[in-house]
């Protein structure tokens, strides 16, 4: 993970106040005094967060701001403010700021923002570290007929503002749809904002969405801009929108009808330009009928549905998948494992309740676990396989006599539980209701090898 922070301000306190915060927390901090030294270091560095004061001699931090959004790799950028101008820091988000902070400095903001700005940059930099990210490549793989109707789909709204709702399981991939929907979009140079409404409390949730002024509640200690308002120009991504509550859905169906909302605790209403995204897991229609989500707010958003299909009914994209994410553990990892292609077949066979997520971490899992750099799959037992796939397991062991299929079962069974116990030989032996020194035998026999 890039954990490298620039801090960019003229009054050398609070560049040394900031970097030995920041130091004390493992990371590694630069410091510049002014814009211009500050590209020096960026342009000698591979710089995830920038801390950037706003009021700086020679080029402003507004400037800067501007000249890096103009960079394909440009980092999470933090800007601070000594003169609590909001307008100032409303201006800096919409032109691509992560965030805004205020002096004095508040010590748990900063560690705050700063672990959410560093995740943020090592998720969309994750395949490209310390090279420039390519915009134009797709992430939505696969081959299938409704994939390809997907991307079909998305050539032919890329030219729209027309609002998109995305329907599908848990882990399907529907955020990778939004993503994909914003960069085929005329806006993919503005802001792509994502908010996850299944996650923000209740009683968080307008703030979130539509910022508030100082003191609009208890713990307001100064004015934030919601997400609404970051998004202005670009796309507003509403996942799990069905966890909405009734008052927010209220607010956000009253903010696509006129195109304009007011901030928590303040009458003023504030133009917004955006475009929606909106995502579920849920079954919006019983959700409806139930009376937990807005029939008009459906249709305001249901312009253009499009359904995300769970892994087990996309076929031979299952290997597809599997290769990608191989090949990014390989990249991130500077190694070259494989998958054995007589045993690709087993993951085509598993019905992935999970989806895509669940593929992936697997073959990370298969990836960190296994010692060879050819693995396979038939050597890992503990598949998670569910009891529509007990057949598919049997099946392996048919082409094998007896003999053999019992010291292959014996060969998996030892192998799992060694797993399962960190390679631990006295509770491993344990748990198969056999001596140490037999248990000693069996792994030479059956040449397993396995780290603790």
């Amino acid at each position: 993970m890039n954990k490298n922070i620039l801090i960019i301000d003229d009054e050398e306190p609070i560049r040394n106040i900031l970097s030995s915060i920041l130091e004390d927390e493992g990371y590694t901090t630069y410091t510049a005094a002014s814009a211009e030294d500050g590209i020096s270091v960026l342009e000698r560095n591979h710089i995830a967060l920038v801390f950037l004061d706003l009021w700086l001699p020679g080029m402003d931090g507004l400037e800067l701001l501007k000249l890096l959004q103009k960079e394909i790799n440009t980092p999470e950028i933090i800007v601070i403010s000594g003169h609590a101008n909001v307008d100032i820091a409303v201006q800096a988000i919409k032109i691509g700021a992560f965030d805004c902070i205020e002096k004095p400095l508040d010590l748990n903001r900063i560690l705050s923002l700063t672990s959410s700005a560093i995740t943020q940059f090592n998720t969309l930099h994750k395949n490209n570290i310390g090279v420039p990210t390519s915009v134009n490549k797709s992430q939505l793989i696969g081959e299938c007929d409704k994939i390809l109707e997907i991307k079909k789909l998305i050539d032919q709204i890329s030219t729209s503002d027309s609002r998109v709702m995305i329907l599908g399981e848990n882990g399907t991939g529907k955020e990778v749809v939004a993503r994909e929907i914003y960069l085929n979009s005329n806006r993919k140079d503005k802001p792509f904002v994502e908010v996850n409404c299944a996650a923000i409390p209740e009683n968080l949730i307008e703030s979130e969405l539509f910022g508030h002024e100082k003191g609009a509640f208890t713990g307001a200690i100064d004015t934030r801009i919601g997400k609404f308002e970051a998004a202005h120009g670009g796309t507003l991504f509403l996942d799990e929108i069905a966890d909405m509550s009734s008052s927010a859905q209220a607010k956000v169906l009253r903010a696509i009808q006129e195109q304009k909302f007011h901030r928590v605790g303040s009458d003023k209403l504030i133009d917004v330009d955006i475009r929606i995204i909106s995502a579920t897991n849920k079954n919006i229609h019983t959700e409806i009928k139930k009376g937990s989500f807005r029939e008009d707010l459906f249709f305001r958003l249901n312009v253009i549905p499009i359904n995300v299909p769970p892994l087990k009914d996309r076929g031979a994209d299952i290997g597809l998948l599997a290769n990608y994410f191989l090949q990014r553990y390989n990249k991130d990892n500077s190694c070259n494992k494989s998958i054995i292609s007589s045993s690709m077949n087993l993951l085509e066979k598993h019905s992935w309740p999970g989806n895509v997520r669940e593929l992936k971490n697997f073959i990370e899992k298969i990836c960190i676990i296994c010692n060879d750099d050819s693995i396979d799959l038939h050597d890992f037992i503990d598949f998670e396989l569910d009891n529509d796939d007990e057949s598919i397991y049997i099946e392996s062991f048919m082409n094998l006599s007896l003999i053999e299929a019992k010291d292959e079962f014996e060969k998996k069974i030892i192998y799992s539980k060694l797993i399962e116990m960190n390679g631990n030989i006295t509770k491993t032996a344990d748990a198969l209701g056999i001596y140490p020194s037999n248990l000693h035998n069996k792994i030479k026999k059956h040449g397993i090898i396995i780290e603790k």
